[in-house]
């Protein structure tokens, strides 16, 4: 289950992102955190959860029409390709009529989407 990011969840968002590379710094981290604070609604991280748990999270940049995976953390125990599909699962019940896409080091997650189509 995905859930939108609340200000409770500012520890769990930074140790999800100390796993990117791209954050091992702590300022690039602490502007990071600055998109999701901000009043603007074009960036956001998503919590994923399993069993009521944080299990990583997802960084989107939200367009009109569509919605560009930034960046996908998971906990090191969820790495898994099964994981990776209920995530992409979840994103794409989260917004329905938007088209989803990724920046390219992640565009490997929109396989997961093709995958998707077959179960339904």
């Amino acid at each position: 289950m995905i859930s939108k990011y609340k200000k409770d969840y500012e520890k769990t968002v930074m140790g999800y992102l100390s796993y990117l590379p791209d954050f091992k710094n702590i300022k690039n981290l602490q502007e990071e955190m600055k998109l999701y604070t901000s009043d603007s609604n074009q960036f956001e991280v998503l919590i994923y959860k399993q069993k009521g748990n944080a299990r990583g999270i997802i960084g989107i940049q939200e367009e009109k029409d569509f919605i560009i995976i930034r960046y996908l953390s998971l906990d090191p125990t969820m790495r898994d390709s099964e994981t990776k599909r209920l995530v992409m699962k979840d994103l794409k019940h989260l917004y329905p009529d938007k088209m989803i896409t990724a920046l390219p080091d992640w565009t490997f997650l929109l396989s997961y989407l093709k995958e998707d189509k077959t179960d339904e």
